[in-house]
């Protein structure tokens, strides 16, 4: 019944009205290089480093499947754009419509997008699929469904709130709050252990909500921390961009949030599975003491993530002075993040210490004495 009522939640978070939109343009195909050539680019204009890809293209999907295109491809120099194409390469093709109705493939025209990539991608993905399930085994299969269940929460629920002018915190702390209480009860079961552990996160959640829009306030960030920010903004000005910053924060700080939250939670129950004289204070306090490791630890995670993500920024430090260097806004973004996710799980760890002290000690105390009520018969 429990499963079942589950499932249900599930499908209520998956299934939520999603405002989606009627896209005018046309869907991407794929496509193979079948033949490249070179040409000269001296007229026009497109710098001395520029060379001009002349690629044939066959297409592989979609209406106009079979059919060949010559489309020229640019080569700048910069790496960071460039799509050096070699033959054999598949591609994907942005399609554009020449004429309203579409009649023969005269009436789009295609270009390069980029390279297709998603083959590896899927590979590397059953490789961690087949390793969850084989180490993992039941739990492992639980574990897969809430990753499921949490990425469709966001591009199916979060994202469509957000695009349609829902608050972004509000939304992302819905979201993640949802994708606490499927996970930790699909993997830990329905307990107290489990409700203490997505208590303390939630509450945790909000708690860095909060702490991410006075950061943001005070040290004037602008939201605009990278290429993809300013993309948005032109398709979509409308959008609050400092509470975009805030939501991601909340997102970026969520697992490391439920880990500790769950491992808070499981130690105190099995410290009351020990000894079950134990009172709400001494577990409250095992809870802290254990959490003082967990924090060095977990804190330690959300820093070296950002680190690693930002490598690049990192080393441009060597090149610019360092009090500009903490003071570009998309540098103060990446520590504001990193720090408030750090934040979160100091705050989670005696906020989950104390809801698993109470509920463990009750609930099992509560179950125990029902168990052995006496029959008044």
């Amino acid at each position: 019944m429990k499963k079942i009522l589950l499932l249900g939640f599930v499908l209520f978070g998956l299934l939520c009205p999603v405002f989606a939109e009627e896209k005018a343009e046309l869907p991407s195909e794929t496509g193979v290089v079948e033949n490249i050539q070179y040409e000269d680019v001296q007229d026009l204009q497109q710098g001395d480093n520029s060379v001009k890809q002349v690629a044939l293209v066959k297409v592989l999907s979609g209406k106009f499947k079979g059919t060949e295109r010559l489309i020229d491809n640019m080569l700048t120099g910069n790496p960071a754009y460039d799509i050096n194409l070699q033959k054999g390469d598949k591609v994907i093709l942005h399609a554009e419509r020449k004429a309203e109705e579409i009649i023969t493939a005269d009436d789009v025209d295609f270009f390069i997008a980029d390279i297709k990539r998603d083959n590896a991608l899927i590979w590397t993905s059953v490789f961690f699929l087949v390793l969850l399930l084989i180490i993992g085994r039941k739990k492992g299969l639980y574990s897969l469904i809430s990753i499921v269940a949490t990425v469709a929460l966001i591009f199916f629920m979060l994202m469509p709130m957000i695009l349609h002018g829902f608050c972004p915190i509000a939304s992302a702390v819905l979201v993640g709050i949802l994708s606490t209480i499927i996970t930790i009860y699909l993997v830990g079961g329905f307990n107290a252990k489990s409700s203490s552990a997505i208590i303390g996160t939630a509450l945790s959640l909000i708690f860095a909500g909060g702490v991410s829009l006075i950061t943001i306030y005070l040290a004037h960030l602008t939201g605009f921390a990278g290429e993809e920010s300013m993309f948005l903004y032109s398709a979509h000005p409308e959008l609050d961009f400092q509470g975009l910053l805030s939501a991601s924060m909340i997102i970026a700080a969520l697992g490391a949030l439920m880990d500790t939250g769950v491992s808070i939670a499981s130690a105190i129950n099995e410290i009351y599975e020990t000894d079950k004289t134990l009172k709400v204070k001494q577990l409250f306090k095992s809870g802290m003491n254990i959490g003082k490791d967990v924090i060095g630890t977990m804190s330690n995670t959300i820093i070296l993530v950002y680190l690693g993500s930002a490598l690049p920024l990192v080393l441009l430090s060597d090149n610019i002075d360092l009090q500009k260097f903490f003071n570009l806004n998309q540098v103060a973004t990446e520590v504001s993040s990193a720090v408030i996710g750090s934040i979160a799980i100091l705050i989670c760890v005696p906020l989950t210490a104390i809801i698993s002290a109470y509920l463990i000690k009750n609930q099992k105390e509560k179950v125990e004495f029902e168990f052995n009520e006496p029959d008044d018969n």
